[in-house]
């Protein structure tokens, strides 16, 4: 809950969150669980340091941690009907034609071999190969706000491979083994059923260099500027293929522009930028573009890092466009930040696949309410800077 809050501004906080609440009130159709419900939120919106069981029940004034155990546990609610909620809940404050939708995973590091999903893997919170749970979020970012609005845990091989497993974790029988590109597919088409206004998608290299996955957006019409790897295949137009860094070993100096990618927590994030029209057929009206982002200072190394992105959209586009758009992937690296740090998001205990998706929907409830609550402020729309306006294997812009 929001420190030094006077009177009016605390009964104007409680009557928002309310407003809120009656949204997804009736996802629980008993008054108990509902109850526990509201009072779970109320513990992840208020200033405690652990967000977990013990410590979400004596904010709520119970004597140990039972109501919210059996909240996330065996209560009877489904939590992506409450998703759903929460992302009508977004598109009515925050949403905005100009909208972009933002994928990206974030690790949650457990002990032992019990909880769902869990298994030694790269996470990208620890920068290593950790013992850790891996979500898929997809986020909304649009010139009024940004939030997370859907989720997935990523369930291994090892999981999916092995039914009892999973069956003691809850998970249920009929959970198929998905990719992450597959789950961020699943929560994007999700998102577009349910008519989010949006114009932009954007995603990392994990994501990006997948063909399946770029083909989904180009089908749904969506432009998008992703990440790939330094050894990307480009086509040329003529059978042939180029690497995105070969292509980029031949871009001219002056191909070079200093541009802005949004701010960042030391300032404006400057980089220099190089874009090329790749000659490969899509649909009337459109184009392909390679967008490269080069440091500004060497690395350790003495070398000056690459970043690779590949770009489909409306002819005209321009690179102030493209490098607006592959800024706003920060924003879900800031949503996760903030979830983490405000809303407990990381802060659950517990083992069950439901009881995942379930403290996790709540978490990003409460974040979601402090997104809108933060986009009435005028400083929420000042830090929104982008701009959103709408031929050899690669022609380089000079």
């Amino acid at each position: 809950m929001p420190d030094e809050l006077t009177p009016d501004d605390l009964q104007e906080w409680v009557s928002g969150l309310d407003v809120l609440f009656e949204r997804v009130a009736g996802r629980f159709r008993r008054v108990e669980p509902r109850r526990q419900a509201r009072a779970y939120l109320l513990g992840l919106l208020a200033p405690i340091e652990r967000k977990n069981g013990w410590q979400l029940a004596e904010a709520a004034g119970d004597a140990a941690p039972d109501r919210m155990q059996r909240l996330l546990n065996s209560a009877r609610w489904d939590p992506r009907q409450v998703r759903a909620d929460l992302r009508d809940y977004v598109m009515d404050h925050l949403g905005h034609r100009d909208g972009v939708l933002i994928v990206d995973e974030t690790g949650f590091l457990k002990k032992g071999d019990k909880s769902a999903g869990v298994q030694r893997q790269y996470s990208g919170t620890a920068g290593r190969v950790e013992n850790c749970q891996l979500g898929v979020f997809l986020a909304y970012a649009s010139p009024l706000g940004r939030a997370l609005i859907d989720a997935e845990l990523y369930l291994p091989k090892s999981w999916t491979d092995d039914r009892a497993r999973c069956a003691r974790a809850g998970i249920p029988a009929e959970e198929p083994f998905a990719t992450k590109p597959v789950l961020a597919r699943t929560m994007l088409a999700r998102a577009l059923q349910a008519g989010v206004p949006v114009s932009w998608v954007t995603a990392d290299e994990a994501y990006g260099m997948e063909h399946k996955f770029r083909r989904f957006l180009e089908e749904h019409h969506l432009s998008y500027v992703v990440a790939v790897p330094k050894n990307q295949w480009i086509g040329t137009g003529w059978g042939g293929q180029i690497r995105a860094d070969t292509a980029t070993a031949q871009a001219p100096a002056e191909a070079w522009k200093r541009r802005s990618c949004g701010q960042g927590t030391k300032g404006s994030r400057l980089y220099d930028w190089a874009l090329a029209t790749v000659r490969f057929e899509t649909e009337p009206g459109y184009q392909r573009w390679l967008l490269v982002r080069r440091s500004l200072a060497p690395n350790a190394k003495g070398e000056l890092e690459l970043a690779y992105y590949l770009c489909h959209a409306p002819a005209g586009t321009t690179l102030d466009d493209l490098v607006a758009i592959a800024g706003a992937r920060w924003a879900i690296e800031e949503c996760f930040q903030s979830a983490k740090n405000e809303t407990g998001l990381d802060h659950y205990q517990v083992r069950r696949y439901d009881a995942w998706h379930r403290h996790i929907t709540l978490a990003m409830l409460a974040h979601a309410y402090l997104a809108v609550t933060a986009a009435h402020a005028p400083k929420a729309q000042a830090a929104w800077s982008a701009s959103r306006r709408q031929k050899s294997a690669v022609s380089w812009h000079i």
